[in-house]
């Protein structure tokens, strides 16, 4: 489903120095995997996700989705193909703060192709039950707690029942009976849909979440393994 060849991505921090974030990183990832992957910080982790949502451009290399180089589409068939195919679940929450939870879940899905659907508030509270919020659709961000809007950050990332879901340090900032929690919710997630996941994570130990484990450092792979069910 998804084949990285030969990535590289360096920035340029002025005119005589550069950081190589993603190098000479080849990687293939089959549908319905759930790839975690581990590194300290400044490995490489956050970028490489950035890439693979088309968030970043490569400074070399290949990245296909479905066979679809992402990099050789125009701006607006880039979008359209991150709004059908790609849920991403940023490290902060990153709700809208002026809109209801229900609000804040169907959003996706009024931003594409399909926009207007009467269906999607329908959708949206579905998956709110899903997560275990079906008595907070009209609550606001500021009204839940950290585990609470991680969840509806995770309904919002499958509202429009995306074929790739990324997921950037999503448990970071709760405490280790909410991350085992929303580390379950991911699972689950998987289990029912098949959706593929790659989840970068700083804790080593959530790894055992995934169907298959990946470690970087300094911008590559040093470990592929999978995961006993």
């Amino acid at each position: 489903m998804l084949s990285l060849r030969n990535l590289n991505k360096r920035y340029t921090l002025d005119g005589e120095h550069s950081v190589i974030a993603v190098r000479d990183l080849t990687l293939e990832v089959s549908r319905g995997e759930f790839v975690v992957i581990t590194g300290r910080s400044g490995s490489g982790k956050t970028t490489l996700l950035n890439l693979v949502a088309a968030l970043t451009r490569p400074t070399s290399g290949e990245i296909l989705l479905d066979g679809t180089n992402l990099w050789s589409l125009p701006d607006r068939q880039q979008s359209l193909l991150r709004n059908r195919k790609i849920g991403f679940i940023f490290q902060f929450p990153s709700l809208l703060p002026s809109l209801t939870v229900l609000e804040n879940v169907a959003l996706p899905a009024l931003f594409g192709p399909d926009q207007g659907n009467g269906g999607a508030y329908e959708r949206a509270a579905n998956l709110l039950e899903t997560v275990g919020l079906a008595d907070k659709q009209k609550a606001h961000p500021r009204q839940l707690s950290a585990g609470q809007q991680q969840r509806v950050v995770i309904a919002r990332s499958v509202m429009n029942q995306p074929e790739l879901l990324l997921a950037d340090e999503p448990t970071s900032n709760l405490d280790e009976q909410t991350e085992r929690e929303v580390m379950e919710l991911f699972r689950g997630i998987h289990a029912t849909t098949g959706v593929t996941i790659l989840l970068v994570t700083h804790t080593g130990q959530l790894a055992s979440y995934g169907t298959r484990a990946l470690e970087m450092a300094d911008g590559a792979i040093r470990a592929d393994r999978s995961v006993a069910s």
